[in-house]
């Protein structure tokens, strides 16, 4: 580990908007902190949002100074990236701000019912191809999870340059008739003018150079509803089929 990296990590630990349990502490467990983002962690009872695989935090910090009567909470496993956001944060004084450092596997562990009210994915890893689609942050797999903190009817919103993460995303969404409030495959050219758009990460400001798209699709979540795979469920469709020859 580089002695920048290093420096990061150490610094992290002592920024108090930082939680970064132990996998062994969470792994099928609740941590301390679920249940008391409110009266806890931000002392209000303003809205919760999540920003999942935060990076950096620019769209962690960028929404919470923009929008100071919610509260947000940037989530990502790598720790150097989010030492950056983390120290924006401090450095700015931002009360409404705070991050996690864990696998998005493990977010039950640290939310309880109804305590979230939107969740953020910003350019996630795509994980392209059919046998991978499970690892993918918009999958049922997913999904399902964040049925069980997400108020009812809860916006996801996925911004992303992978075309095929995007289309995947819409198609699970209409396979479980869940409601699409913004949809488009070029976000620049849309007539989307959401000022919450416009903030754009590292990342995001390298593919745009590069000539790439900026797909954008939020949706509802029904609480109650359990979503379904739709290549699973048509690979289901076809053993059946070929049982019955």
């Amino acid at each position: 580990m580089g002695k920048n990296k290093l420096a990061r990590w150490n610094e992290l630990g002592t920024f108090s908007n930082v939680f970064q349990p132990e996998i062994g502490a969470v792994a099928g467990k609740d941590h301390h902190v679920k249940g008391t983002w409110h009266k806890e962690v931000f002392r209000n009872e303003n809205p919760v949002m999540l920003e999942l695989g935060c990076g950096k935090g620019e769209y962690t910090v960028g929404l919470a100074t923009r929008f100071p009567s919610n509260n947000y909470v940037g989530i990502d496993i790598k720790g150097a990236r989010m030492w950056r956001g983390a120290k924006t944060a401090s450095e700015q004084n931002l009360k409404n701000v705070a991050f996690l450092r864990t696998r998005i596997e493990f977010i039950n562990s640290f939310f309880t019912e109804n305590e979230v009210d939107e969740i953020w994915i910003t350019f996630p890893d795509p994980h392209p191809g059919r046998r991978n689609s499970n690892k993918r942050l918009t999958s049922p797999w997913f999904l399902n999870r964040y049925r069980l903190f997400l108020r009812d009817k809860g916006l996801i919103r996925l911004k992303t340059d992978n075309a095929e993460l995007y289309d995947y995303t819409r198609r699970t969404a209409l396979h479980n008739n869940l409601e699409l409030v913004d949809d488009t495959n070029d976000l620049y050219s849309s007539d989307i003018s959401d000022d919450i758009l416009s903030i754009r990460t590292h990342y995001e400001k390298i593919f745009l150079e590069s000539g790439l798209k900026i797909c954008y699709l939020s949706f509802r979540l029904d609480k109650e509803k359990i979503l379904e795979d739709e290549a699973l469920k048509a690979k289901g469709t076809q053993r059946l089929l070929f049982k019955s020859l």
